[in-house]
């Protein structure tokens, strides 16, 4: 790292300690009472639940209420099965008062026993039970009827002196006066979280609620039978659960009971783990304590968002420090624009990460979201690292102060100076005509010597390949036509062959495929590089020449454009391109050296590349075009053609993976492999995306089937997909308009072609993890247009993939919460991951329309190359 990248990181170091800093600004709230009215108490653990009928013990009870003693009044229970009827005796040997609660259910036979037993307790232990309450929330669950709770109220009033009541919402009592004229006091409920209420207006929202039950019933005794604020789980409109928001809302609650002698419950002492099944994740966080009983937050001193944001601030400096050391690694030539661009990206995902971790340990795990938790946290890391490394690709691109590798087209080289270049252009069932354009393309070469092999392999017809042959014979002696039938290896195997049949005294040998019509002065412009004698590679764009055909073509073209004028280039800094296998040419000794063109793997291109690069030989990447071919005709084939590029991309990885990963001692720079493993990145992204997809379509139709018990995954992780998907938008864009000189209509079409591709580059990187031969894919030329309708058959896998998500959204937005954001986020997630598919059905569509004029898009302009500047 430079003095000038050692200085953009302690800057961007410095700006993100302050805003960490100015995140977790101290509030200054009203202190906690020396002691509070009343605590919910629910004394059970982890692992124990009233579900499963698994208590705490007398002891775990008789330690809670002592840690609570002389901090509080009174406890109120809820229940009084098992040992939980100890706690008015256990509660008096601590000095605490009791409101002695009973659990009502629609089984009126366990109702029955569960007052007997309320009111024995009672009798047992009346001198410190302040209170009754005969069920909560049983009318809010309408688990039993107005009626039957009346008649409940009665039989515990007749045998207790005590006063009674039943516990429920606000808007409960305000709808049934008769009730209210039953019991002996008002047990309200005010939880305004639920309610979706901000809780800066929380209280004032208590406040008028418990002010409208006091108009409206002046003459009865309210007591605030519930009142708290969740330390996490899902926002609810403008609630949101966390640590600082809780400490907030009862630090001003409590300031405001006292000033208005209100009589409360916080709800509550513990937090209760076994509440998440029923009420989600924040249903288990409202106590004042943890499961550990340790406190959730600073009772006296001001409130911070985060306590340790200095420790956490430290760890994201840190690794952003570590991230930038690598991107600054081997990167001279970036302007301080681009390191600035690095930096703030860096801390960015570092702060991010961090936080994200730290948010997500903070809840109670079961084994099942320790499952989904590592899940996501994969899944996040992978686009973290697709994030970091479009933003180096995206910075390099466009802030590279001088390209050190970029050269131009030789010039004024003498003919003696020349090598002699052996031409092969392999085949198979290509159409005669084509073929024949191609040869007489190379037969006007300005160039002293050079040949030129044909070679056939395995065509069935000999009305295809005769016709070809019989051309060939007439060009003279530097052009040479084989037939080989049969012949294995695929195009490798057609190029060894050639490479078999070569003239001893070729030095470089070079590849085009059959339908490209090259330029003359294509040899005698790159050749000249080869005079560096650890020059191994010299390598031309891709380029094609019936872009103006019609939109389908337009748009795969400018699709094409950008590897060649933007990754090829990047990549060539570090010696690190990708060979690809036309308008290409290999030192005829190093091709000798390394053995061939690998006839297991379907790139045999990019797979020899990387073999030279790992002797240690140069490659040199000029990116002006000097050829044009044929792009695929339709969708399918277009589909076809990067399958074959992305999983032979994989079948290369497994092969090579010790030396990429440094594990084989090879001559590969840590650029190059940089570059190769960042390069694919993308592509496996893509991978594991449709694993997410199919993961989400399940967990969304649990949600859907199942609302009650299944929620959006966390809002962290699902804000992840969004985030990436409109990075690398706005990256192509950006570059596309800047470097590649696209229209903004051109830079749309770009980006709709590349992402329908994403599902076949998916499948092909997970079926290259499980498989290792699939056969070559010949993309045809010429072919006929698909029909309307065949098109859309031939994006059919697409079409259910976008149909299912867009379905999907619909489920999860009619579910009753579908106005929470959480679910909103997640039906955002949904229709992000529906919008490749959705473009792969429209592209299909528009290849089955040949007559759609490319001036929709408008054709691209001459490649020329991006200039040395």
């Amino acid at each position: 790292m430079n003095r000038s990248g050692i200085i953009i990181t302690i800057i961007m170091g410095c700006l993100a300690l302050l805003l960490w800093k100015i995140v977790n600004k101290p509030n200054i709230e009203p202190s906690w009472p020396s002691k509070i009215q009343g605590f919910s108490f629910s004394p059970f653990r982890e692992g124990q639940s009233p579900m499963k009928k698994s208590y705490p013990s007398v002891e775990q009870i008789d330690k809670d209420l002592a840690l609570l003693a002389g901090d509080v009044h009174a406890v109120r229970s809820y229940t009084v099965e098992g040992p939980l009827a100890e706690i008015p005796r256990l509660a008096a040997a601590r000095g605490l008062n009791v409101v002695l609660g009973s659990w009502l259910t629609p089984d009126e036979e366990a109702n029955a026993v569960e007052i007997a037993k309320l009111i024995q307790v009672y009798r047992e232990n009346y001198r410190n039970i302040v209170r009754v309450i005969v069920g909560n929330e049983v009318l809010l669950r309408a688990d039993l009827t107005l009626e039957q709770m009346l008649t409940h109220i009665d039989t515990v009033k007749k045998s207790v002196w005590a006063p009674v009541s039943i516990a429920e919402p606000w808007h409960v009592w305000l709808k049934y006066p008769k009730l209210v004229e039953k019991v002996d006091f008002i047990a309200v409920h005010l939880l305004p979280y639920w309610e979706g209420i901000p809780v800066d207006q929380a209280v004032d929202y208590c406040v008028m609620r418990y002010n409208e039950l006091k108009q409206a019933y002046p003459d009865k005794e309210i007591v605030i039978g519930e009142v708290g604020w969740p330390s996490g789980g899902r926002i609810r409109q403008g609630a949101v659960a966390s640590p600082v928001n809780q400490a907030k809302f009862l630090r001003r609650f409590l300031d405001v009971a006292e000033k208005n002698d209100y009589t409360y419950y916080i709800m509550e002492a513990f937090d209760q783990i076994w509440k998440k099944n029923l009420e989600g994740e924040a249903g288990s966080l409202w106590g004042v304590y943890d499961d550990n009983r340790e406190p959730k937050f600073e009772f006296t001193a001001p409130v911070i968002r985060i306590p340790q944001w200095r420790e956490l601030a430290a760890i994201s400096i840190v690794l952003a420090v570590l991230i930038l050391a690598l991107l600054f690694r081997d990167s001279k030539g970036l302007l301080d624009t681009g390191r600035g661009f690095l930096a703030l990206i860096a801390y960015a995902i570092t702060t991010f990460a961090v936080w994200m971790v730290y948010d997500f340990q903070r809840q109670y795990m079961t084994v099942s979201s320790l499952l989904v938790g590592i899940v996501l946290l994969l899944a996040a890391t992978g686009a973290i690292l697709v994030i970091l490394a479009e933003a180096h690709e995206w910075a390099e691109s466009l802030w590279t102060r001088k390209w050190q590798r970029l050269p131009k087209p030789a010039e004024n080289v003498s003919d003696d100076q020349l090598p002699m270049v052996s031409i092969h252009v392999p085949a198979y069932n290509e159409p005669p005509d084509m073929m024949i354009q191609t040869i007489n393309a190379l037969a006007q070469l300005d160039y002293p010597r050079f040949e030129v092999l044909i070679i056939d392999n395995n065509t069935k017809d000999p009305a295809v390949w005769q016709p070809v042959e019989a051309h060939c014979r007439t060009m003279g002696p530097r052009f040479r036509f084989f037939h080989v039938d049969p012949l294995a290896g695929f195009k490798a195997g057609a190029l060894n062959y050639a490479l078999r049949e070569t003239s001893p005294g070729a030095e470089v040998v070079a590849v085009i495929d059959s339908d490209y019509i090259v330029d003359p002065n294509w040899l005698r412009a790159l050749t000249p590089y080869f005079a560096d004698p650890n020059m191994a590679i010299v390598q031309g764009p891709q380029d094609y020449r019936d872009g103006d055909e019609n939109t389908f073509k337009a748009m795969c073209l400018a699709e094409y454009r950008g590897f060649f004028q933007i990754g090829m280039v990047t990549r060539n800094e570090r010696n690190a391109i990708i060979q690809h296998g036309t308008m290409t040419m290999v030192r005829r000794k190093v091709l000798d050296e390394v053995g061939g063109w690998a006839e297991w793997c379907i790139t045999e291109d990019a797979e020899l590349g990387l073999r030279i690069f790992e002797k240690g030989y140069a490659a040199c990447y000029v990116p002006h075009s000097f050829g044009k071919g044929l792009m695929p005709d339709t969708f399918v084939d277009f589909k076809k053609q990067r399958f074959r590029w992305a999983y032979g991309s994989v079948l290369i990885l497994r092969h090579h993976m010790m030396a990429m990963f440094g594990l084989e001692k090879t001559r590969l720079t840590g650029g190059q492999r940089y570059h190769f493993l960042a390069g694919w990145l993308p592509w496996f992204a893509d991978g594991i995306n449709m694993l997410f997809n199919i993961l989400a379509l399940l967990w969304s139709c649990g949600m859907i089937i199942f609302p009650d018990y299944l929620s959006p995954p966390h809002i962290v992780f699902a804000f992840l997909p969004i985030v990436l998907f409109f990075f690398k938008s706005l990256k192509m864009f950006f570059l596309y308009r800047t470097r590649v000189t696209a229209t903004r209509r051109q830079s749309l079409a770009a980006g709709l072609a590349g992402l329908a591709l994403s599902h076949t580059i998916a499948r092909a990187m997970l079926t290259g993890f499980i498989t290792r031969k699939i056969g070559f894919f010949r993309t045809p030329k010429k072919a006929q247009a698909n029909a309307f309708f065949k098109a859309l058959g031939d994006a059919r896998e697409e079409l259910l993939f976008a149909v299912a998500l867009v379905l999907s959204i619909v489920g999860v937005l009619l579910r009753k919460d579908g106005d929470m954001l959480d679910v909103q986020i997640w039906a955002s997630v949904l229709a992000i991951q529906a919008i490749p598919y959705s473009a792969a059905v429209l592209i299909s569509l528009i290849s089955g329309l040949p007559k759609l004029p490319a001036k929709l898009v408008g054709t691209m302009a001459p490649l020329k190359g991006m200039g040395s500047e």
